[in-house]
């Protein structure tokens, strides 16, 4: 005997369990709601049915107990004449007479054409004279009889009364009720599959919606989103849909800006380094450049690759702001700012710092900004003149950094914390255009604002940042870890 391989065997299953099933998702539910309706109809059909055969042999017992008690004394009164009842009479009553002794004599009327056997249980009421029996057996002319014995005593003789009637009628009967429990079984099956079938169609179809925007995405590349939502789950998972659609398609807005606006960045210096270069191979060949321009195009380009790998470093720290995601934590404001100050000190050693904190705790990422204030007092150094002082100052949540620098343009406010932006004023000074608009993407956020404006003395620009506070369970965490 060889032993079917299970590879096979599983692709079976399979094969067999979608047969059954279904495969959709419609014609699963469809299926399986007719299965349960089946299946219950089946078991309240059966239940129906036995219920229903066990009240009419109960009735026919009782009906033929009294019949065989009102013979029970016929008999006694006329031993010898049966009880006046003859073969006529017990066809009248459609039933057989049987008088069995107890030691298993056996008596009928004249002409009688049915026959049965005798049980044990009939000859045991003859002798006990307690009770009755009550059974189904196969009479002589091949039909079912039900059958009882009820106890009879005749002076010192003890006998049982046995009746027999056809269970011809009930078995009708009972046939009957099969044929209807079948057809109305048949029907709610069929109006169960129909209702299944309809009701699967209301549930998938936001699905198959869902289905048919994801092809559509996939086809066309438009994040179109899906725009019908219920209340159901279903519902949910289409908001959930449109949601991530439209994450994806500003993040896609994000990203296509962001190469745009690095493509035409970079742009410029590469054009600018590609004329030195260009010049300096010229010059390697015919030597046309007058003395001292070599060392001048070379000092240019270095200047040129320090703006590129600048340029460079800022688009790829936008990039990881605008993708990266960091656990918050709370934190003391006040502290990421003195960091910020102790860098922007190195770099602007010719200036003073005029440093007013309070403490002000926030939740952020200390890293981010501690960079986007260092982005600002980068600034601030940028544009201040020599023996200049840049004032940093943080009271009741509000960070300001100003300097005595030639201020902001009119013109220029509105657009200073746009990508790559750079006012006249900054045209001759380095940058990469990138540093406030990373501040305000920070800031932002961290659900904060910043705005630039003038000093009110009227030169210089001063910057403000706010904050929203701690809650008060995130200042109980930083109380417990202190």
């Amino acid at each position: 005997m060889t032993e079917t391989p299970a590879p096979e065997f599983a692709d079976r299953h399979a094969r067999l369990r979608e047969a059954v099933v279904g495969r959709s998702l419609l014609g699963r539910f469809s299926r399986l709601t007719a299965l349960l309706v089946a299946l219950s109809a089946i078991v309240l059909s059966l239940s129906s049915y036995f219920v229903a055969r066990y009240s009419l042999e109960h009735e026919l017992d009782l009906e033929l107990l009294s019949v065989a008690n009102t013979t029970a004394d016929s008999i006694s009164n006329d031993m010898r004449g049966m009880g006046g009842l003859n073969n006529s009479a017990l066809s009248t009553s459609d039933v057989v007479l049987v008088l069995l002794r107890a030691d298993k004599g056996q008596s009928t009327v004249p002409n009688e054409q049915v026959s049965f056997q005798i049980s044990d249980a009939d000859l045991a009421i003859a002798r006990t004279q307690m009770g009755y029996s009550a059974r189904t057996t196969l009479a002589s002319d091949g039909q079912e009889y039900r059958v009882v014995a009820v106890p009879l005593q005749i002076d010192s003789t003890r006998y049982a009364v046995v009746l027999a009637r056809s269970m011809g009628p009930m078995l009708a009967t009972l046939r009957q009720l099969r044929e209807l429990f079948l057809g109305a079984s048949l029907a709610f099956i069929a109006a169960a599959a129909v209702v299944g079938y309809q009701s699967g169609r209301r549930v998938v179809q936001p699905l198959q919606e869902l289905s048919t925007a994801v092809k559509r995405i996939t086809e066309t590349d438009q994040l179109v989103p899906v725009g019908h939502h219920s209340g159901s789950e279903v519902g949910e998972l289409a908001r959930s849909f449109d949601s991530m659609m439209d994450s994806l398609r500003t993040s896609r807005e994000r990203q296509k800006r962001l190469i745009a606006d690095a493509g035409h960045e970079l742009r410029t210096p590469l054009t600018s380094m590609r004329t030195n270069v260009e010049l300096l191979v010229a010059d390697e060949n015919t030597g046309m450049l007058p003395p001292g321009a070599r060392q001048e195009i070379l000092a240019d380009v270095a200047a040129q690759l320090g703006e590129f790998t600048s340029l460079v470093g800022d688009l790829v720290q936008l990039s990881r702001d605008e993708v990266v995601t960091r656990s918050p934590e709370p934190l003391n404001f006040a502290d990421v700012i003195r960091n910020a100050v102790a860098r922007a000190q190195r770099r602007g050693h010719w200036l003073t710092f005029d440093v007013q904190l309070e403490p002000y705790f926030v939740v952020g990422d200390s890293q981010a900004l501690e960079r986007a204030v260092t982005n600002l007092l980068d600034n601030a150094v940028k544009f201040s003149p020599q023996d200049g002082t840049v004032f940093v100052g943080l009271r009741d949540g509000v960070l300001t950094v100003a300097d005595q620098g030639p201020g902001i343009s009119d013109e220029d406010l509105p657009k200073i914390f746009d990508r790559f932006y750079r006012s006249d004023k900054a045209r001759n000074t380095p940058g990469t255009g990138l540093g406030l608009s990373m501040v305000d993407h920070t800031i932002t956020a961290h659900g904060g604002t910043v705005t630039a404006a003038n000093t009110a003395i009227g030169h210089g620009a001063v910057f403000t940042v706010t904050l929203p506070p701690a809650p008060d369970e995130a200042l109980a965490t930083l109380d417990e870890d202190e």
